[in-house]
């Protein structure tokens, strides 16, 4: 059978283990699978552009776990009633090829996004940050401030959105979940940015945008550019990548995905995986801009997936599912129809 976790269980999964306690946790275990890198099979993601958004599927693999994940990118979707990414994920045995698991990851990849911010920040950000910037306050925003705020230090969120709603809206909820976290509202991106320790980037367009140009940034700032992910789309202008230390998860794909689109192939990057083995240098001096171009990688889903599966099972969380027909005879499937009629039968007699 296959544990199956849907969104209210996910919901639960994580109010049982703490929310911040939960991204922390998860910023780690991400963090424990970047330093064994060369251990997966990687690619980049499949993706299926239209004009008005993605559809992609992101696979990663060890030699005990099989993992994907379905995700869209849809910025217009919130004018539908819709959430602009929406996922789910399978995990499997690499053995055999059982789905153990298959689960929502709308809200996971949320708070994977947000653990995998967390984790480079640590590597890369000042360790004296206190304030940070929020350019777009949207879906992901508060997971953002949260995981930085719990396990970064970061005392005062400076927050900005072309949508005033959006701020307000986060700005409540880090009220509740949040009472120690000062909260600012700023007039634009500019008054945001200004005297910021770490800024992130999360807005949506599908556009080729420039959020932060080099007039904005600062002396020793780590950028958290979370926001391009996709061909076309980008958040910064590309003089201030040209300044910087940039980092990357998967190269092949931050090169077609990320802020480094608008650069020769040729720019140099530095793969963050190996800052956390210890095989290159994060930041180098106080003063250095650093820049995580992140586009969001499928071995984060994959450390996502495989924590949510241990939890769910420490928790006696979910219900096993038949995704896949049980095998007593393995070399007789064409029995499970007739199996499928009896049971229809039997729920219509019901």
């Amino acid at each position: 059978m296959t544990r199956f976790i849907d969104v209210a269980t996910m919901a639960d999964l994580v109010a049982e283990c703490g929310l911040e306690t939960f991204l922390g946790d998860l910023a780690d275990a991400i963090a424990a699978d970047f330093v064994r890198w060369p251990e997966f099979d990687k690619s980049a993601r499949v993706a299926s552009h239209s004009e008005v958004g993605v559809i992609e599927l992101m696979p990663a693999a060890d030699r005990q776990r099989y993992a994907f994940k379905y995700v869209n990118g849809h910025p217009a979707n919130t004018r539908r009633g819709l959430y602009t990414v929406m996922a789910f994920g399978v995990l499997a045995d690499v053995d055999t090829g059982w789905p153990v698991l298959l689960s929502e990851l709308t809200l996971a990849t949320a708070l994977r996004t947000a653990a995998t911010s967390l984790m480079a920040a640590r590597a890369l950000a000042r360790p004296d940050a206190r304030r940070m910037a929020l350019i777009g306050n949207g879906a992901q925003a508060e997971f953002q401030a949260l995981a930085f705020h719990a396990h970064l230090g970061i005392e005062e969120i400076v927050a900005f959105d072309v949508d005033p709603a959006a701020t307000d809206k986060l700005m409540r909820n880090l009220a509740q979940a949040a009472p120690g976290l000062r909260v600012r509202r700023a007039a634009g991106t500019r008054e945001a940015v200004r005297g910021a320790d770490i800024v992130t980037t999360i807005t949506a367009d599908k556009t080729r945008a420039t959020i932060l140009t080099p007039d904005l940034i600062e002396p020793g700032m780590h950028l958290n550019a979370v926001g391009g992910d996709c061909p076309g789309k980008t958040e910064l202008h590309a003089d201030v990548l040209r300044a910087a230390r940039v980092f990357v998860e998967y190269e092949p794909q931050t090169r077609i995905e990320g802020d480094i689109q608008q650069l020769p192939a040729d720019f140099p990057v530095v793969d963050l995986w190996r800052v956390l083995a210890g095989q290159a240098e994060g930041r180098q001096r106080a003063d250095q801009v650093t820049v995580f171009d992140s586009v969001g990688f499928a071995l984060e889903d994959f450390s996502t997936l495989r924590l949510v599966a241990a939890r769910a099972e420490a928790l006696g969380l979910g219900e096993t599912i038949e995704l896949v027909p049980s095998a007593d005879d393995p070399k007789d499937l064409f029995r499970h129809t007739r199996r499928g009629r009896a049971r229809r039968a039997l729920r219509r007699a019901a």
